[in-house]
């Protein structure tokens, strides 16, 4: 091979690298973009400002829940769990309305930081892989939940906690505005502190940051146990959008909404970084996707199949990266 065809070979190898990782970083907000401009063009009443705070409302629990899987994974782990503690959240939040309705919702997230350091303790101490020890958590919560709750759909009546389902502050939904702030929190966690850093460094490298001393079991408990505190404020508010604990149904699937989230919004599976405004972005576009399937009257299992093709796509982008 002549020099010159040795430069071409390179050049080649260097497009395509660029392309791939063009692809990793704003292949999300394109899809988004595309989803909206087909809604705005082919669907009845999709710029309206009721149906966008309807959006905006029902992705709200997905995203609470997806940036708290997005810190697990990327320390290179997965939470299984977060849709039954949902549950469990749903299911202990009742029990404890009559003392008032900050200890009701304080005992939610304790019972949510409860399964998340259990989860983190198997991974950390252990050494269980994440995905067996959240599966016995997804499994085991669900059904203590309906423990917890004697199997029953039980109505919620106090005011203050219906208001977080319906009400709002300048038309913007208490939810989302919730939201929101956990997406701040959790950029500036990850951006702009030493934990954010640490959590990159064991996400990218965990032998090497074992070596260069860095507190790997503590971050990993912590990831973990901010997921489960995630899960189960994402499960009070859906509680209170639903005006009931109803822990057979709360949560259901939202484990997969999360890391679809999470893995399309270009977080890589392998760990070693956390993209918030890519999971937002990522949450949005799976919402998107389903409520526009249900607008053109196609079966809920369709909606299920395009996010599996979703997630296969991410996957592709990413052994992709990792291949090239």
């Amino acid at each position: 091979m002549t020099v010159l065809q040795a430069s071409v070979v390179d050049m080649a190898a260097t497009i395509r690298r660029d392309r791939w990782r063009w692809v990793r970083e704003y292949g999300v907000y394109i899809a988004l973009a595309l989803v909206v401009v087909f809604d705005l063009l082919f669907t009845s009443n999709f710029a309206t400002t009721a149906n966008v705070r309807t959006q905006l409302v029902q992705v709200s629990p997905v995203i609470v829940v997806a940036l708290g899987m997005a810190m697990v994974i990327g320390t290179a782990g997965i939470d299984l769990s977060v849709g039954s503690v949902m549950a469990l959240s749903a299911a202990v939040l009742p029990l404890y309305l009559g003392y008032g309705v900050v200890p009701a919702v304080l005992m939610c997230l304790v019972a949510g930081c409860l399964s998340g350091l259990l989860g983190g303790s198997l991974v950390a101490f252990v050494g269980v892989q994440p995905i067996v020890a959240t599966l016995a958590l997804l499994v085991g919560g669900r059904g203590l939940a309906l423990v917890i709750a004697d199997g029953q759909l039980k109505q919620i009546s106090d005011p203050t906690i219906l208001s977080l389902g319906d009400g709002s502050f300048l038309g913007i939904s208490y939810f989302v505005l919730v939201a929101a702030g956990v997406a701040l929190l959790v950029a500036f966690l990850v951006r702009r502190t030493t934990f954010g850093r640490q959590l990159v460094a064991v996400g990218g490298n965990r032998a090497a940051s074992r070596v260069a001393g860095l507190p790997v079991r503590r971050v990993l408990l912590t990831v973990y146990v901010l997921s489960g505190a995630l899960a189960a404020l994402a499960g009070v508010f859906y509680t209170a959008r639903l005006t009931a604990s109803d822990p057979s149904s709360i949560g259901q699937l939202y484990e997969l909404s999360a890391i679809t989230a999470v893995v399309v919004g270009g977080t890589p599976l392998a760990g070693g970084r956390v993209k918030v405004l890519g999971t937002l972005a990522g949450a949005m576009l799976v919402q998107l996707v389903r409520a526009t399937i249900i607008k053109l009257d196609l079966p809920d299992s369709t909606a299920q199949l395009v996010q599996a093709a979703i997630i296969l796509a991410a996957v592709f982008v990413q052994r992709e990266r990792s291949t090239r």
